[in-house]
C-alpha cells in the first residue's frame, strides 16, 4: 500500500462567527490514496464539507490538542491563567498597548510552557486577530465563560475593566478550588498512610507472631486466626489483589470519564456525605454566585449568562438545576422564582438575589453572596480539619490496636494458663 500523504488544506471557503481551530484528518483521494493532513475551521462539520468539496473522503476528522509544555516548565495550570489576567489586566489599565502587553507578561515568565502560550496569542493579535479569537484557538486553557467575557469587554469598549473583574473572578475560584481540595485531602492522607502500616503489620510483623504460635501447641483464638488468615493472603496474593483493586479503579475511572448519570449519581451523592458535603455544597454555591455576578457586571444577557454560570459550578447536580433556570428564564419566569423551583439553593441566596433583581443591582448582590460563601467555605474546611483530626487518631487506633490486641491475645491466654 503506498504511504500515506500528508497536507495542508487551507479552507478560505471556511466562513463562521465561530473563530477557526485546528484540524487533524485522514482519509482518501479520488484515486483511493490514503492522505491525512491538517486544516483550520469553526467546527468538525465544516472540515468535512472542505474535504468532500476536494474530493477527499474523510475517515477521522478529530481537533488537534494543544499541549504548551517546555523541557522544565510542566503544563499550564488554572493558577498560571489566572496570574496571566492579573497581569495583562495590570498592563491594560496601566494604558500600555496589548502587544507590548503580551511582551511584558511574556518576558515575566518563568515558566517555559506559559511563555510559549502567551507569545501564540501575541502573535496572532499581531495578525489582525481579536483577543477573544485568540484566546479561543486554545480551549484547554481558556474556557468558553472566559472567552465571553472577554468579548463582552471588547465589545463594549472596556477589556481592561472586564479582565480585571475577569483576572479577580479566577483569583477566587481558584481560592476556593484549593480550599476544598485541602478538605479533601487530609483525610485521604491519612486513610493512605493508615494502609500503609496495615500492610506492613499484614507483611512483615504478623508472619512473625505467627512463627511464635506454632510452638504454643495450642488453639488461637478466633480474632487471631482471623487476623493471620487475612496476612497470609496479603502475603500470597497480594499482588493479584492490587491488580484487581487497579483494574477496578480503571474501570471505575473510565466509565465516569464517559458517563455523565454516574457523574450525576456521585455528585449527588457527594453531597449527602456528612462534613464534606456541605462544604462542597458551599462551594458550588459560592462559583455560581461569583459566576453570575462577573457575567452580569459584564453586560452579558442574563439566560447566556446562565449558560456559563451552569459549567462553573463544578457540581452535575448544580449544572442541571441552573440550566433548567435558563429555560424558564427565556420564557419571561423571574430568576428569584425559577432558583426557588429547584430546591437546590438555600432560602438565603434566593432572597438575596430577588432583592438584587428588584433593586437592578444583580451583580452587586451575587457578589456579595459569592463572599459570603467562599467565607463560609474557608469556615467550614477549618472546622472540618478540627474535627477529622482526633476521629482520624481514633480510626488509626482501632485498626492499630486491633492487630496489636488480634497478636497478643495467644499470649495473654498462656499466661493465664501458666499462672
Amino acid at each position: 500500500m503506498a504511504p500515506a500523504a500528508t497536507a495542508t488544506v487551507k479552507s478560505p471557503t471556511l466562513k463562521s462567527a465561530k473563530p477557526d481551530v485546528p484540524f487533524l484528518w485522514e482519509g482518501r483521494d479520488k484515486s483511493g490514496k490514503r492522505v491525512k493532513g491538517n486544516t483550520m475551521a469553526p467546527d468538525e462539520a465544516a472540515v468535512r464539507a472542505e474535504l468532500r468539496r476536494q474530493g477527499i473522503a474523510a475517515s477521522r476528522v478529530r481537533r488537534k490538542r494543544e499541549s504548551f509544555t517546555g523541557m522544565r516548565g510542566g503544563k499550564v495550570n488554572a493558577a498560571d491563567i489566572a496570574v496571566f489576567s492579573r497581569q495583562l489586566s495590570t498592563m491594560l489599565v496601566a494604558g500600555i498597548p496589548m502587544v507590548q502587553s503580551f511582551e511584558i507578561v511574556a518576558s515575566g515568565v518563568d515558566k517555559p510552557s506559559v511563555r510559549n502560550l502567551i507569545l501564540a496569542i501575541k502573535a496572532d493579535i499581531e495578525s489582525g486577530t481579536s483577543l477573544h479569537e485568540a484566546l479561543s484557538k486554545h480551549p484547554l486553557y481558556f474556557d468558553d465563560l472566559f472567552v465571553n467575557l472577554v468579548r463582552a469587554g471588547e465589545q463594549a469598549g472596556a477589556l481592561d475593566t472586564l479582565l480585571d473583574k475577569i483576572a479577580t473572578y479566577k483569583e477566587k475560584s481558584e481560592a476556593t478550588k484549593k480550599k476544598v481540595k485541602k478538605a479533601l485531602f487530609y483525610p485521604a492522607a491519612v486513610l493512605s498512610v493508615a494502609a500503609i502500616v496495615t500492610g506492613v503489620l499484614m507483611i512483615f510483623v504478623i508472619p512473625e507472631f505467627q512463627k511464635l504460635f506454632k510452638g504454643f501447641g495450642a488453639n488461637l483464638p478466633a480474632f487471631t486466626m482471623v487476623v493471620i488468615n487475612i496476612s497470609n493472603a496479603v502475603r500470597h496474593q497480594g499482588i493479584f489483589i492490587a491488580i484487581g483493586i487497579g483494574v477496578a479503579v480503571a474501570v471505575f475511572l473510565h466509565f465516569k470519564k464517559r458517563s455523565r448519570k454516574l457523574r450525576e449519581a456521585l455528585d449527588r451523592l457527594s453531597l449527602k456525605i456528612p462534613i464534606i458535603g456541605p462544604i462542597l455544597e458551599k462551594a458550588a454555591i459560592s462559583r455560581f454566585s461569583r459566576t453570575l455576578s462577573t457575567m452580569f457586571a459584564a453586560g452579558v444577557p442574563l439566560v447566556e449568562a446562565l449558560e456559563s454560570v451552569a459549567g462553573a459550578t463544578g457540581n452535575i447536580v448544580y449544572e442541571n438545576a441552573v440550566l433548567k433556570m435558563r429555560d424558564e428564564v427565556a420564557t419571561g419566569q423571574r430568576l428569584q422564582r425559577a432558583m426557588q423551583t429547584q430546591g437546590v439553593f438555600p432560602n438565603m441566596v434566593v432572597q438575596m438575589i430577588a432583592v438584587g433583581e428588584e433593586s437592578g443591582a444583580l451583580d452587586s448582590m451575587a457578589g456579595k453572596v459569592a463572599t459570603f460563601y467562599e467565607a463560609e467555605v474557608d469556615n467550614a474546611v477549618d472546622s472540618m480539619s478540627a474535627l477529622l483530626e482526633p476521629l482520624i487518631m481514633v480510626v488509626l487506633g482501632i485498626i492499630v490496636g486491633s492487630l496489636v490486641v488480634a497478636m497478643y491475645l495467644p499470649i495473654f491466654q498462656l499466661g493465664n494458663v501458666v499462672g
